[in-house]
């Protein structure tokens, strides 16, 4: 068993929860690109790739999720600022 002082040697990717490995089959065009990114240096790994297109579609999912939500319900006055906000923010942020 580790000592609570052993702690801070373990790599900070620990710290934040468990991943699961798993196997996809891409095509050849698509790993092409994804080894060009990662041989710029654009992004730090193959998986880091997939973890970011990935994490993108899914707010992707949940955005277009709440628009049908809206378009059923109409515009909340108290969010229709926030709203409104959110539109100026770069789209990394929003």
């Amino acid at each position: 068993m580790l000592r609570a002082e052993s702690c801070h040697l373990l790599p900070d990717r620990y710290h934040v929860g468990m991943s699961k490995q798993i196997a996809v089959r891409l095509s050849d065009e698509l790993v092409e690109f994804v080894d060009e990114l990662v041989g710029a240096g654009t992004e730090p790994s193959r998986a880091a790739v997939v973890t970011r297109a990935l994490e993108r579609e899914r707010r992707r999912a949940i955005a277009a999720r709440d628009a049908e939500i809206l378009a059923r319900t109409g515009r909340d006055p108290e969010l229709a600022g926030l709203a409104e906000h959110a539109l100026g923010l770069p789209s990394e942020l929003a």
